[in-house]
This record gives C-alpha cells, sequence and structure tokens, in this order.
C-alpha cells in the first residue's frame, strides 16, 4: 500500500488519502454493505483520472468511482482505490438554453444543476428524492430516474454525449451510431442481434443488467445510452452532455386517497393518459401523520403542469375527476407542495423505521414491473413477506410500476441473514413472473447481481460478461458488480459491529440503551451533505460550511461505525480520528429533527467525550467553559461582576485569559449583568402576584448572569397576561414553590442551598458524570414543584432542550427527570396554553432573525409562530444555526467555521431585513453572535412584548 500511496501521490494533484479517516469515510454507502478500501483520491481534472487508472493498473489495485454516496445497492463501495469526484470534479462547464444541454462534470449535484437551468426555464428532468446531494455521475452510473419519471423517463433518456476514461487509458467521447465505442464491442452485438431484440423486458423501469439493447441499429447504435447504469464497471465518466426539459411555469399537486396501497397501484396504470408529471405512491404505514393528507390508508401524488396556475390546476381536477378516490386533495400553492412532498422525499429515510421503532434495511429497494401489473405484484409482494415473517413498508413510483420499500431483515444473526436470502432468492422470481427487473432504479450493486441468471438467463449473463471483458479486460472498474458478483449476504456492514450492547451513559430510548443501534441509525442517504436549506431546517451546518464529508452527520456516523467495529480505527473511544471529525460538530440537534431517521449527533458526541477524557485532562475550554455555570455563580456571590467586565476590557488580559481559557482570540468576552436576574426578583418581593395559573420560571444560566433584562421582561409579560410567576425553590429540603427563595425558618433549618440547572454545558463538553451531578441536585431542588401541576418556563431555547431530551436520556433510571422533562414549556407555548383568553401588544412590524436550532430540533415553533402573528409581527425567521451554539463558537480554532455558519443564513437575512424590523434572538448563542459579528442588537420575543405593554 505504501508503494501505490507513493506513486499516486507522485502522479496526481488532487488529495490523495490513505489516513484511517479518508478511508473510513467511503467503507459503506447507503446500502447494507460495507468494504474498507486502500485509499481515497480526489481527482481534479480527466488527466488525474488517466493517471489514477494507469498507477492502479501496474498494482492490480481495482478502482471504484464515487459521487454522492448514496446508493442503495452497495455498487459505491470497494477495496481498491475510491474516486471521490465530489471535492474537485463538480462544475456545470456550461449550459445552452437554445439546443436545451447542459455539460457537466460527474460529481456536479443535481440541484446546481436544476438552480442554474431554472432562469432559462428548464430543467433536468430526472429527480431522485436523493437530489440535494446525489451527483450527475452517479445518476449515470445508476441510470437513475425521479418521481418525474412518468414525464420525462430515465437518465439515459437526457443523456446526450458522455466523455469517458476506459481502464486502459483511452479516452472515449460516447454517443449514437457506435461513437466512442470501443473495439470489439460492435462485433459483439452484432454477433446477437436476435438475443438483444427478445431477451430484454419492455417496461419503463429496467435498469438491472447492461442496457446492451441500446446498442441495435433500429435505436440508433447509442453507445452513450447503453453505457448508462453500467455502475463505473465499464468505463470512468469524466464530462457529459445531457438534456434538459421545458419546466412548467405552474404546477398543481393532486393527492389521491385510496382504501389501501393495492387499490392505489391499481389506480396509477390508469392516469398515465392523462399525461400527469408525476404518480408516485405510498401507503399510511410509512407516514408519520396523516395531517394534511385526504383520508385514506394509501395515497396517489400526481403532479400536474401548466402556463398557468389555472391550466395545472385544471388537469390536476380532471386527475380527481378520473380517479375512483375515497378522498382527494389539490394544491397549487408552491409552499403547500412542498410540504406534501417533503413526505414523499423523506421516505427513504423514514422507511428505515418500522411504525413500532424497530430498524427496517433496504436490499429489495426498487423492484419495477409493467405498470398495469403493479397492484397484483404488490399482493404478491405482501404474501411473501408474510410467508417469511417479514414487514415492510413499501411506497414509489407507481405510475412506472417502481416500487420502494425497506423491509425488517435481522441482518445480525447468522439465521436472519439466511432468511434475507431465501427471501431474495424468492422474490426475484415473483418479480420475474409479472415481467419485471430486479432493479427499476438503484441498479443491481451486490444487492440484486447474483440474481440477474433468474431475470435474464444464464446465456444473456454471459454476454454481459463478455460485454465487460471488452470495455474492461483486466476486471479493473469496480469489479463484483453486475458481472462475476460478490454473495448478496457477503460484506454486510453490519457483521463487524459487537454484538453485545456497548457500556454508554445516555439511556437512547428510541435504540433499546444500545449505542450499536443508534449509530446504526445512519443509512447514508446523506441529507446532512445539502448545501443550503430550507425554511427552518439546519442540519448541517458544520458540513455546508467546510464541505467536508467527515463534518457531515453521516461522515461523523461512519466514524463512530468503524470505532464500534475496531478493524480501521482501532483505538476506540481513544479514537483522534473520531475527536478530530466531531471537534467542529456544533451539537446544534438539527439532525435529530432533519434527519429522515433521527440520528442525534449532539448526544453520541457527548458521549464520546466523556469517554475519551475519562480519566484524562481535557482541552482548556470544557474548564472554561463547561464549568460557566459555576464561574459566573461565583461572580455573582463575590459581587465582583463590575471588576470581571473592567479587567475583560484590558485586551492584553482579555488575550491572555482567553489563551489560558482555550477561548477564540477573535471573541470578545461577554460582559456580566450588574445585578443577576434572580436578584431583581428578590429585591421586587420574590413572590408570585395575581390570581392565574401558576408557572415556574426558570432562571437559566444564561438568563441569570448574562441577559436577566430578558428574564424581567418575560415576568412583566407573563403577569401581564394574568399569570402567577414563581422562580424555583434555592433549598433542598422543606422547600417552599412560589417564592424562588424558600426563607422559611424551618426550610433554612432543614435544607441546604442550591440554584438550578440543566447541565447543559457540561452535556456539550462531555462531562456526564458532572451533568448527572448536576442534574440530580435540580430534581432534588425541583421536588416540590413536581408535588404540583405548574408548568416550567424556560425562556433559552438550549436549556429547554436539555430539560427535554438530555436529562431524561442521562438520568433515564430517575423517574423525576421525565417527569420534570414533561412540564416544560417555552415562553410562547406558556402563554398559549395558561392564558389562552389574552391579546399580546400589538407590535405591528416585520421581524426576522433566525429560529433557534435547538428550538427546531427538539421543542418545535408553532406556539412561537402563532404568537408573533397575533403580535403583529410579519415575517418568516431563517433556518440554520447561528454558528456560536454555545461553547462552540467560543472555542478556540472554530472562529472561522462559527462565522461561516452565521453567513450561511442568519447575518444574510438581517443584512436584507427591510427598516424598522425587529431582529429576533431568543438564544443568548445567537444574540451573542449577533452583536459580535453584525453589530445587531437581537431580542428575545418577551423583550419585544414588554416593551410594547409600555
Amino acid at each position: 500500500m505504501t508503494d501505490l500511496e507513493a506513486a499516486l501521490r507522485r502522479a496526481v494533484r488532487g488529495e490523495v488519502g490513505f489516513d484511517t479517516t479518508s478511508r473510513a469515510l467511503t467503507t459503506m454507502d447507503a446500502s447494507n454493505y460495507r468494504r474498507v478500501p486502500l485509499g481515497v483520491v480526489a481527482p481534479r481534472d480527466a488527466d488525474d483520472v488517466a493517471a489514477v487508472l494507469e498507477v492502479c493498473r501496474e498494482h492490480a489495485v481495482p478502482v471504484v468511482a464515487r459521487g454522492g454516496g448514496t446508493s442503495i445497492a452497495g455498487q459505491a463501495t470497494g477495496t481498491g482505490v475510491v474516486l471521490d469526484f465530489t471535492r474537485h470534479m463538480n462544475r456545470l462547464v456550461g449550459i445552452d438554453p437554445q439546443a436545451r444541454t447542459a455539460v457537466v462534470q460527474p460529481g456536479l449535484v443535481l440541484d446546481r444543476l436544476q438552480d442554474a437551468a431554472a432562469p432559462y426555464g428548464l430543467r433536468f428532468g430526472p429527480d431522485p428524492s436523493t437530489h440535494s446531494r446525489c451527483t450527475l455521475g452517479g445518476m449515470i452510473g445508476n441510470n437513475s430516474c425521479g418521481s418525474h419519471s412518468v414525464a420525462w423517463g430515465t437518465t439515459a433518456d437526457s443523456v446526450r454525449e458522455l466523455s469517458v476514461l476506459t481502464a486502459r487509458g483511452r479516452r472515449l467521447r460516447l454517443g449514437q451510431e457506435w461513437s466512442g465505442a470501443p473495439e470489439g464491442l460492435r462485433g459483439l452485438v452484432d454477433g446477437e442481434l436476435a438475443r438483444l431484440r427478445t431477451g430484454f423486458p419492455d417496461l419503463p423501469r429496467r435498469i438491472s443488467g447492461y442496457a446492451l439493447d441500446a446498442l441495435l441499429p433500429e435505436r440508433g447504435a447509442d453507445v452513450a445510452r447503453s453505457f448508462c447504469g453500467s455502475e463505473g464497471t465499464l468505463g470512468v465518466l469524466t464530462e457529459a452532455v445531457v438534456g434538459l426539459v421545458e419546466s412548467p411555469r405552474a404546477r398543481a399537486l393532486a393527492v389521491l386517497g385510496y382504501a389501501d396501497e393495492a387499490g392505489a397501484a391499481e389506480a396509477a396504470a390508469g392516469l398515465l393518459p392523462l399525461g400527469p408529471l408525476t404518480v408516485e405512491g405510498m401507503a399510511v404505514d410509512l407516514v408519520p401523520s396523516t395531517e394534511g393528507l385526504p383520508r385514506g390508508g394509501a395515497w396517489l401524488f400526481v403532479e400536474t403542469g401548466g402556463d398557468t396556475e389555472g391550466e395545472a390546476r385544471a388537469r390536476a381536477e380532471a386527475v380527481v375527476r378520473a380517479a375512483d378516490v375515497v378522498d382527494a386533495l389539490v394544491v397549487t400553492d408552491p409552499g403547500g407542495q412542498r410540504t406534501l412532498w417533503r413526505i414523499r422525499e423523506d421516505a427513504s429515510g423514514t422507511a428505515t423505521r418500522m411504525p413500532d421503532g424497530s430498524e427496517a434495511w433496504p436490499g429489495w429497494e426498487d423492484c419495477a414491473v409493467p405498470p398495469a401489473r403493479l397492484g397484483g405484484y404488490l399482493r404478491d409482494f405482501r404474501r411473501l413477506l408474510t410467508a417469511h415473517e417479514l414487514r415492510g413498508t413499501p411506497y414509489g413510483h407507481f405510475g412506472d410500476g417502481c416500487i420502494h420499500v425497506r423491509i425488517d431483515f435481522d441482518l445480525l444473526s447468522a439465521d436472519g441473514v439466511a432468511r434475507f436470502r431465501r427471501f431474495s432468492e424468492e422474490l426475484a422470481d415473483v418479480v420475474v413472473a409479472h415481467g419485471g427487473s430486479l432493479s427499476g432504479e438503484h441498479g443491481d450493486g451486490q444487492a440484486r447481481a447474483e440474481l440477474l441468471p433468474r431475470m435474464y438467463g444464464a446465456e444473456t449473463v454471459a454476454l454481459f460478461e463478455r460485454a465487460k471483458a471488452v470495455w474492461d479486460p483486466d476486471d479493473l472498474l469496480n469489479p463484483g458488480m453486475l458481472v462475476r458478483p460478490a454473495p448478496l449476504d457477503a460484506n454486510l456492514r453490519f457483521s463487524v459491529l459487537p454484538r453485545e450492547p456497548v457500556d454508554v451513559e445516555f439511556g437512547y430510548p428510541s435504540d433499546g440503551g444500545d449505542f450499536s443501534a443508534a449509530v446504526r441509525r445512519c443509512v447514508g442517504v446523506a441529507k446532512c451533505r445539502t448545501t443550503s436549506v430550507s425554511g427552518t431546517g439546519v442540519m448541517c451546518p458544520s458540513f455546508r460550511a467546510t464541505g467536508d464529508e467527515q463534518h457531515s452527520t453521516r461522515g461523523r456516523a461512519r466514524l463512530l461505525h468503524e470505532m464500534l467495529a475496531g478493524e480501521l480505527v482501532t483505538d476506540g473511544w481513544r479514537s483522534t480520528e473520531v475527536r478530530d471529525a466531531l471537534d467542529l460538530c456544533l451539537s446544534c440537534k438539527g439532525c435529530r429533527s432533519d434527519c429522515p431517521v433521527e440520528v442525534d449527533m449532539a448526544t453520541y458526541k457527548a458521549e464520546f467525550l466523556h469517554h475519551h477524557y475519562a480519566g484524562r485532562r481535557r482541552p482548556a475550554a470544557h474548564y472554561a467553559m463547561g464549568w460557566l455555570p459555576v464561574w459566573l455563580r461565583w461572580a455573582a456571590r463575590t459581587r465582583t461582576a463590575p471588576v470581571v467586565n473592567a479587567l475583560a476590557a484590558v485586551r492584553p488580559l482579555a488575550a491572555v485569559a482567553k489563551r489560558l481559557g482555550g477561548i477564540a482570540g477573535e471573541r470578545e468576552v461577554p460582559r456580566l449583568a450588574g445585578e443577576t436576574f434572580s436578584r431583581w426578583w428578590r429585591r421586587r418581593g420574590g413572590r408570585p402576584t395575581g390570581g392565574g395559573d401558576l408557572v415556574v420560571l426558570w432562571p437559566d444560566t444564561f438568563t441569570e448572569h448574562l441577559s436577566p433584562s430578558v428574564g424581567r421582561a418575560a415576568v412583566r409579560v407573563l403577569e401581564a397576561a394574568g399569570l402567577r410567576v414563581a422562580l424555583p425553590p434555592t433549598l433542598r429540603g422543606r422547600a417552599v414553590v412560589g417564592d424562588g427563595t424558600s426563607r422559611s425558618a424551618l426550610a433554612l433549618l432543614t435544607a441546604r442551598r442550591g440554584q438550578v440547572c440543566c447541565g447543559l454545558t457540561y452535556v456539550s463538553t462531555g462531562q456526564l458524570d458532572r451533568a448527572r451531578a448536576v442534574m440530580r441536585r435540580t430534581l432534588d431542588l425541583m421536588a416540590p414543584v413536581l408535588e404540583t401541576s405548574a408548568p416550567v418556563v424556560v425562556l433559552e431555547p438550549s436549556c429547554a432542550a436539555a430539560l427535554r431530551t438530555d436529562l431524561p436520556e442521562l438520568l433515564h433510571d430517575d423517574p423525576r427527570a421525565a417527569r420534570l422533562a414533561a412540564r416544560v414549556l417555552t415562553f410562547a407555548e406558556a402563554l398559549e396554553r395558561h392564558a389562552p383568553d389574552w391579546t399580546p401588544p400589538q407590535v405591528n412590524l416585520p421581524a426576522v432573525g433566525q429560529t433557534h436550532c435547538h428550538q427546531h430540533a427538539v421543542l418545535g415553533d408553532a406556539a412561537d409562530r402563532r404568537l408573533r402573528e397575533s403580535a403583529g409581527l410579519t415575517g418568516e425567521l431563517s433556518g440554520g444555526c447561528c454558528g456560536l451554539a454555545g461553547n462552540f463558537g467560543f472555542e478556540a480554532g472554530h472562529y472561522e467555521v462559527s462565522a461561516a455558519c452565521a453567513e450561511d443564513r442568519l447575518l444574510p437575512a438581517v443584512r436584507e431585513a427591510p427598516d424598522g424590523a425587529v431582529v429576533l434572538a431568543d438564544g443568548f448563542s445567537c444574540r451573542t453572535q449577533l452583536e459580535q459579528l453584525a453589530g445587531v442588537r437581537g431580542r428575545h420575543l418577551a423583550e419585544v412584548l414588554a416593551q410594547r405593554l409600555a
């Protein structure tokens, strides 16, 4: 390997990675399979690709081309050298609007092409659900399709010319009439014309095998088309000319409800003569909530187009009239359509969990049958599932007869793997009996290639092998795929994971307490690799800032997988590779909500840091920022806040302090409040007033010591709404709820003083023993509150999220933790639930800012939206993460990424705000980031409302 690495470094200008991290990131795609490569190369151009092929040929090392790594059949993994085209060969070379073509490099993400074509009223026809991260090269390799294939076909239908390199270094320009054909290909076809004319099923989604029938003379001898779907086994794509289609000016979406999926499937083919753009289907067992959907147990999503909204709607209504439905809905609003489509697009991830939370896996992800036979096929498929005592949730492209499904295979035990094989063999026979294709979109890879003889027969498969030999006589390119395949039950990625649960701190309630199961959640669909987010989406800010796979949620999950496997990452919890990948995780928790399978990397990071630093000295920032509540309480008790502020204003002293504390030199130290929130509370009397519902206002660390104005404003608003406000007890023992100090003589004699804390700063730095102690002390203090029905109102979203999730998951053995978590309300939720008749003061101004990432991921912002609307605050807050994220943006080495995250959504939104707009930022981190990077003062919603009360 050393000789190979050295030769590659001499030969190519792009990056060569033979290190543990580079290899670990590419051991898997989105399939059930895992292969450990020797190294990864990110070529800069076609010359680099040629150089890699030459070196690997000399060393007899296979080469695998890889795009977004979202392949579901295993074809983007390999044991040799992986070519990563996403880093450099990812450009749109040009668009010709008149010819309706585009020239693209293989690493270009589909959405980037769509964005560039949109101003001309054009688009690329195929659009897989992974359109925000899949690449054109991968789409050509798999002959991808997507939801609009009933209108615009497969990727092969959109390919005009392909520039490829053969394994022996020949540069070919593939096209029609044998253009670019390697020597021997035409002779092979001429000798097998009868087989090519009769041996291939005629259906819209036949993706399995090589498309050799595209080389027939009556089909234009299209070498480029025949190359599509070859999964990187024939040549390496370096550039493509693709066709574009006219995008309808207006669209409408008809959602048709049926009693069950068989009824929807049987109806799909009958809608095709109406010329729809999509006919997508899914059943109720795949939908987390049916809110917004018409009545039914299954649905067809039928999109129509037109020059005007009225024309598109008329076509959609015609579809509804032609369909025999239980219920129907027609939506023309683009936002409403996006919301509905998101349900369908997230299915590739949500399908990996059964309704009861158990795991489900790909393997039979996309079989296709003639559309008219889909209903019968689905019934046979369901019967086969039942016979094998398996469960699955079919969905997909009903108009093309293509079904996606994840099945709850047991791929961890020998018996389960044996059942996986038996089911695969029997289902292949069912598909063939219905005149179908084993693959209708995602390719054969390792998942289905072994079964191709059942579909094509041994002689046609032998023809595939001969074609492979013409293109790649040395079997250098992606061996084990399509021809001479590896067994479908070999190289399973789960086989390397520990069979016994790993000793961990968090409870992982959704994964049965098993950390390995939590890590297995990442199936590789890579929604975290999107370069932009829509609406209030968050995931994954560090990837958007760096563009580096190791700083995506998927990349970190892959490294944790390899840490548990122990083959590549051999030092377990002490791994520096995992530590470095997690270092730029902001713990924003965006993946907890935005990842279709709810990977919670913030929790995994805290778990890892706890074990990684166990018994060892931690980074200085863990003591400076992790123990922030202690330092701030110390300053408050000694009344030295003015002194601390004065010293922090002396730049040389501040620089030394920041260096010693592991704090970024670019950061300003936030000023401490002269009077804490609790001291103000005691000064005004310290007792609730009024006769409304009692609410306990949580004095979080940030509100208490750094932004007491937020707490004072919240008290004013809550009391104006008629609520009685109290602070939590500060004495453990015989405490009294309602005065916030518990100053009774008996309490003073029998109790110990303390202050509630959610433990957030300790959790985010992985100091879980300390976090647990702080949380238990808090539960002791809150015991009297838990004996009442009073809600706990938390103003800082990150603290509210910690109480809702980290508290019960870390103290899973203490029932009080779950009780307190259930009491936590945000400011807006408290007003909505406990003062429903109160009308907020009218602000009547536009609002800008950012929904706090923890609010988005854990708490939800529906109540906040309604409160803003009621107060006359107009406009939408942006998504993303502010980039400061508690301790993250203050830590040395994080400033550039922190600032880049702010520039992603927050700062542009504030700069573009209309005059007089209110800048909302409920989180202290968000307000600090705005002040330090933009010189803008953000305000908590409570402050805005309190100001208007005057």
